[in-house]
């Protein structure tokens, strides 16, 4: 069957191994000092592990691939014990695989393994194992204390261009040619309030998912974008999250496939839409 999986860059990969604890899975080993990904059958393409690679070398890409099967996976992370089993829990509860968790669920259940996943609602926030991007959390005192200093000042919009989404931008296009380019994970906009006066002001504007799009396609769009036009300068824009950072090294991939001398520049912004560099 076709469906997404993760696909491992040898040559990018160092054998850090820090994807590795974070794919209970258990889908990834080090072997001669290179991650691997060890089995169709447990990856289930989510792509948990890659926030987790300093070197960029994890992405998703949809291929040919043996189904992805939630027993054998459970049968593997029994063996790792209860922390390890709710890790895993809770990732296929972040990213809505209702399917999957229901097999879990009754494969614990046939096991006669007994698994709470509502005591993590008490858990305090150092505690949090799951995919950070997921981790619930609540401003609303921030908002109340924002709307009582509010001003009567309106802000512009300072948008050039549409479309807007990196999947929707044409290779070729009168905006593109001569620009500084500022590309944003899109929760920035709503993260950071500066958004339009402090990054997007003399942009153009590419937005898109680096966890949820496909990065591969991403990649073929900026080197097509970087070939058919002058291009001035690129800004990443994203968020604190892990996943967030694995865009940084496609888009420097592209910019030295183009040969081109295009500065490039990373922003970061905290969950709380403080930015931090």
């Amino acid at each position: 069957m076709k469906r997404k999986i993760i696909k491992i860059d040898s040559e990018k990969c160092n054998g850090c191994g820090l994807c590795i604890p974070n794919c209970p899975e258990g889908a990834i080993q080090i072997i001669d000092g290179k991650a691997r990904l060890i089995s169709d059958l447990f990856c289930d393409g989510l792509g948990a592990c890659i926030g987790y690679c300093p070197q960029g070398a994890i992405t998703v890409e949809e291929r040919q691939a043996q189904e992805y099967d939630e027993r054998k996976v459970m049968e593997n992370i029994i063996k790792q014990g209860k922390n390890v089993i709710k890790a895993h829990l809770k990732h296929l509860k972040e990213h809505n695989q209702q399917e999957y968790l229901k097999a879990a669920m009754d494969f614990l259940n046939e096991k006669k393994i007994k698994v709470h996943l509502e005591e993590e609602n008490n858990m305090h926030a150092h505690e949090f194992s799951g995919c950070p991007g997921s981790k619930i959390m609540d401003f609303r005192d921030k908002e109340e204390a924002i709307g009582k200093e509010r001003t009567a000042v309106h802000s512009q919009s300072r948008l050039r261009q549409w479309p807007v989404q990196i999947m929707l931008v044409p290779a070729v296009a009168s905006y593109l040619n001569n620009a500084d380019l500022l590309i944003a994970a899109d929760c920035v906009p709503f993260a950071y309030a500066d958004f339009h006066e402090d990054l997007l002001r003399g942009k153009t504007l590419l937005v898109g998912c680096p966890k949820l799009d496909d990065v591969e396609i991403y990649q073929e769009k900026f080197s097509q974008i970087l070939k058919n036009n002058d291009i001035k300068s690129i800004t990443y824009a994203h968020m604190e999250v892990p996943c967030c950072f694995g865009l940084v090294s496609i888009i420097k991939s592209a910019i030295d496939a183009s040969g081109k001398n295009v500065p490039f520049n990373e922003v970061i912004i905290s969950i709380k839409g403080e930015k931090l560099k």
